[in-house]
């Protein structure tokens, strides 16, 4: 440039903006939050009148410790589910809430007890509920300020708590419908039982892991007719059953025989001459175990094991068994019973196997099976002969290991006896208590059940009598589910499930409030005190003074008053099942609430997949016995996050990501748009360089915001154009909007946060920032201040801005604050109280786009051929080209003929043809029909706008071209 050429810089339209390319969110994402509150963005947006309601509600997290990354992934969907509903007009309301009874707390407690020589029996218990109720009203604290910082909107000055005196009441009065429609009852049968934490469980308390257990070969003698003498084998992984059976059964359709041993190594408990009874497909593996060839055995014959009246128990005639076990076992068949592993019989211990439990249940014989050689800490009684007093499980593990003494004793014991005939161990899947980690044990006990088969006479009767058939028909016809293998999960379980067990013999908890009549047995009609006047001042009491007003002095007396007499009932101290206590979440929340729904039935429930067993499970199974229907219309499930591998997290491996420590270094919104990007229907896997991933397409968008906030510096309503009067590209632009409108919609409603993200991603990228933003640079910045496609591209700017900001604030709701403050600033604005605007369904131009598709796949094949002169050092810029396109394809040329191709190319200048390419022009396989000739722009550089044109030179202002000359005046 000479010297005396004037500086056109300053005559550009350059972007304006104070947007930093930096986001810095850690540092400034806690002002926007304080700002949010400040403003009181959720309580403005209750104020919003007439507009549909749209309730998610929140499955309680537990009031235990801090937050991890299934915390942030299963709140942040929630949020993004609530925001986006809101943004689409509906009144969106969320109302967090908090678990806060039952056993984690409870053993946190006393835990605190042990360190300091207490005892928790020695405490009063209004005073250790206290205690229970300070911890977690503490960790209620915590939590609510950690997913604050994530960003997640929501009634936090006021989230439900299962603790809340009236949330107490509720859940005691849901308990009490159970009682009053029959549903309720007392009964004895094998229930999952946690030694250690010395209490029933149910299925969603327990998880299975491998443990490895002893297993054994057992000889029941045959007692009378031709099999005298002979033995039955059973085989068992829990020894410690033995001391408790009452029974053998075999299978009616499996083929069984009799073999007798021949011969015998010298370690074997097998002796010459035995003979032993066993289904024939697993003979010759039990004599293998038992370290018998087959030359050391013959089979006699066929057996009939009908013929066989019964058997005596392995320690019938040990010294010092005191008359235990001396009555004859019970020998039946069994439709549990097959030959594809063990013996082909099975040993029965009906107190602690369901199967076998049921099978005398119906044979109306429990009385003569029943046993209670099991305590409440898996001790054996203490006067059952030679095991009193062993445990199944350590009280506390060993080396991680919960084996107690009891196996072991047990196994010692047949060997002394002679009825072992071989033992092992086997590694299986083996359910354990989810909070202390130690395994679990069949065993029955008294307990309180919701009969789910039972017929409800409640007139609610529309999806089904019973709370099975309601369950059933609400998942089959009332409930959505995303994804919908859920369906099939949760069907599947409620079919096959038994009764519910409602109590936990535990002191954290809303107890059980009724009441049982004093000498009469659980079958009774009077046994349990039906009355709703007392049942009115239980609720009453609970709503002033809390549950615990159930365990102080006098309580019988206070509540039983004169409808009932005292001294004729007991008071029932168990605690609920606190699956009950979240499964009544919606009478107390969804119900009782001004900010609740009409009819009480959310529109979304989500959580992860294993809430099919848990939340999902027992409110579907609470709210059917009492509402008659599933509580909710939408199920939403997510999966499990693991590491970068795809392996579990684990403390011990080191492979954590704790959602604060993310949020310190990337800010909570790179934390949002991860979970954006993944399928939260699956498992999502999650770590540094995932993050850095993440990291990057926020970068990449960032400066599509930023491109977008610095050229509408300064944009009014004055400078709008109508879409018909705009350049054929803008409105193509317009069309694009369109169909993503529809698409963010569609997507939003049905939870797809994946494919909403993933197509907006690609719009801003690859549609604005590649190809719109690229092309409208030099319109943007060159043209003249009045020019038509100036401020067209400026209105399709506004426009743009409007949308994305909207549709991306559910996401990133930091960013697309910064966004929405950076253009609208002002102490009441917040992108949060906005819409997303209603898109024209006339933007759309089918005709429009289809020809702008070719024009976009001739631009490729011109770029891609001066990427490689620029490669080559040939050009520095694409404006130093002219190049010539061939273009076989009539109707495509024709298309580029009507548009400026040079300005869509970035370049000075091209030519079309339709002549034949040559051999040397530049093709891309995948566009068939286009070659590209590379030449150089012929003229001069205007100084203003760069482009290289002849006209540069002859006009007014010193070195530019006509355009730059006009814009300048």
């Amino acid at each position: 440039m000479c010297a005396d050429t004037p500086e056109y810089k300053d005559t550009l339209f350059l972007p304006e903006t104070e947007f930093p390319m930096r986001a810095g969110l850690p540092q400034r994402e806690p002002d926007w939050l304080a700002r949010w509150e400040r403003i009181g963005v959720y309580d403005r947006l209750r104020e919003k009148e007439g507009r549909p309601s749209f309730v998610l509600h929140d499955g309680p997290p537990y009031a235990n410790g801090h937050l991890h990354i299934g915390h942030a992934l299963n709140k942040t969907i929630k949020d993004m589910i609530v925001r986006s509903h809101q943004m689409m007009g509906f009144d969106s309301r969320y109302v967090p809430g908090w678990d806060c009874h039952g056993l984690p707390i409870e053993w946190k407690i006393e835990e605190q007890y042990r360190q300091k020589g207490k005892d928790k029996d020695d405490v009063p218990v209004i005073d250790f509920r206290q205690e229970c109720r300070k911890f977690a009203e503490g960790w209620v604290d915590v939590q609510r300020e950690e997913f604050k910082r994530l960003g997640i909107t929501g009634n936090w000055a006021d989230p439900y708590l299962t603790m809340d005196f009236h949330a107490e009441r509720v859940i005691a009065e849901e308990f009490m419908k159970f009682l009053m429609n029959g549903t309720l009852y007392q009964g004895s049968k094998p229930v999952m039982w946690s030694p250690v934490e010395e209490t029933a469980l149910a299925e969603a308390e327990v998880e299975y892991h491998d443990k490895e257990s002893f297993t054994i070969w057992v000889k029941f003698r045959v007692a009378g007719g031709d099999l005298d003498g002979a033995y039955v084998i059973i085989w068992t992984t829990t020894p410690w059953t033995i001391p408790s059976n009452k029974a053998v059964v075999f299978g009616k359709d499996v083929s069984y025989g009799l073999y007798e041993i021949t011969g015998r190594p010298e370690e074997c408990w097998a002796r010459i001459g035995d003979r032993y009874i066993l289904a024939d497909k697993m003979a010759a593996d039990v004599m293998a175990r038992a370290r018998l060839d087959e030359t050391m055995y013959r089979r006699l014959g066929d057996v009939d094991p009908s013929v066989i009246s019964g058997v005596s128990h392995p320690l019938a005639d040990a010294e010092g068994a005191n008359g235990e076990w001396d009555d004859l076992r019970d020998f039946r068949a069994a439709d549990f019973v097959s030959d594809e592993e063990g013996t082909g019989f099975v040993h029965c211990a009906p107190s602690h196997g369901m199967e076998e439990f049921e099978l005398y249940r119906d044979l109306g014989m429990l009385e003569q099976v029943i046993t209670y050689n099991v305590m409440d800490d898996g001790s054996f009684r203490e006067d059952l002969p030679f095991f009193g007093g062993k445990r199944i499980l350590r009280a506390k593990p060993k080396n991680g290991d919960w084996e107690g003494d009891a196996n072991a004793a047990v196994i010692s014991k047949l060997i002394e006896v002679g009825g072992l005939l071989a033992r092992g161990k086997i590694k299986h899947s083996y359910p354990h208590s989810w909070r202390s980690k130690a395994p679990v044990i069949y065993r029955n006990t008294p307990q309180w059940f919701a009969a789910i088969d039972r017929k409800i006479e409640d007139g609610q009767g529309t999806y089904g009598d019973t709370i099975r058939e309601r369950a059933l028909t609400s998942i089959d016809s009332l409930v959505k589910f995303t994804p919908q293998t859920g369906r099939n999960r949760l069907y599947s379980m409620i079919e096959a499930r038994p009764d519910w067990v409602l109590s936990r013999q535990r002191a954290w908890g809303v107890p059980l409030t009724c009441f049982t009549k004093k000498g009469a047995l659980p079958t009774d009609a009077d046994f349990l005190l039906r009355n709703e006047a007392v049942n009115w001042r239980i609720g009453e009491a609970f709503e002033a003074e809390g549950a615990d007003c159930w365990y102080a002095d006098g309580a019988k007396e206070r509540f039983l008053a004169n409808d009932a007499n005292p001294d004729e009932y007991d008071q029932v101290f168990d605690v609920l099942d606190v699956w009950f206590d979240s499964g009544s979440t919606h009478a107390f929340v969804l119900r009782d609430r001004a900010d609740g729904t009409e009819d009480g039935i959310a529109d979304v429930y989500m959580e992860g997949t294993d809430q099919h067993r848990g939340w999902f499970h027992s409110s579907l199974l609470q709210a059917c016995g009492t509402l008659g229907r599933a509580p909710y219309r939408n199920v939403v499930t997510h999966g499990f996050t693991l590491d970068e591998k795809g392996n579990k997290m684990s403390k011990s491996l080191g492979n954590t990501i704790v959602p604060d420590e993310v949020v310190k270094q990337y800010g909570a919104d790179i934390l949002r748009l991860w979970v954006a990007q993944t399928d939260y229907t699956a498992d999502q896997r999650i770590g540094p360089e995932i993050l850095k991933g993440v990291a990057d397409s926020y970068r990449r968008l960032r400066n599509t915001m930023r491109f977008m906030l610095g050229n509408l510096a300064g944009f009014t309503d004055a400078e709008r154009v109508e879409p018909a009067d705009m350049p054929e590209l803008e409105r193509w632009v317009l069309h694009r909007l369109a169909e993503l409108d529809e698409r963010v919609r569609a997507g939003y409603k049905a939870y797809d946060f994946q494919g909403v993200f993933r197509a907006i991603f690609e719009f801003a990228t690859v549609d604005l920032s590649s190809f719109y933003f690229d092309v409208r640079k030099d319109a943007l910045y060159c043209d003249g201040a009045h020019s038509l496609r100036r401020r067209s591209a400026r209105t399709v700017l506004d426009l743009l801005f409007h949308r994305l900001t909207t549709w991306l604030a559910p996401i990133l709701v930091f960013t697309m604050e910064d966004v929405w403050l950076d253009r609208f600033p002002g102490e009441g604005s917040s992108v949060h109280l906005e819409d997303m605007p209603e898109t024209p369904a006339d933007w759309r131009d089918e005709v429009l786009a289809a020809k702008w598709s070719g024009i976009r796949r001739a631009r490729r094949v011109v770029t891609a051929a001066l990427e490689v002169q620029r490669r080559d050092k040939v050009i520095g810029a694409s404006l130093e080209a002219a190049p010539v396109v061939h273009v076989a394809d009539p109707d495509v040329l024709a298309a580029l003929k009507t548009v400026a191709f040079e300005d869509i190319c970035i370049t000075s200048g091209v030519s079309l043809t339709d002549d034949p390419a040559p051999d040397e022009a530049f093709r891309l396989p995948e566009t068939e029909g286009i070659g590209v000739v590379f030449e150089t722009a012929d003229g001069e550089k205007c100084q203003r706008c760069w482009k290289i044109l002849p006209d540069v030179g002859a006009h007014a202002h010193t070195g530019t071209c006509r355009r730059c000359n006009e814009a300048l005046g």
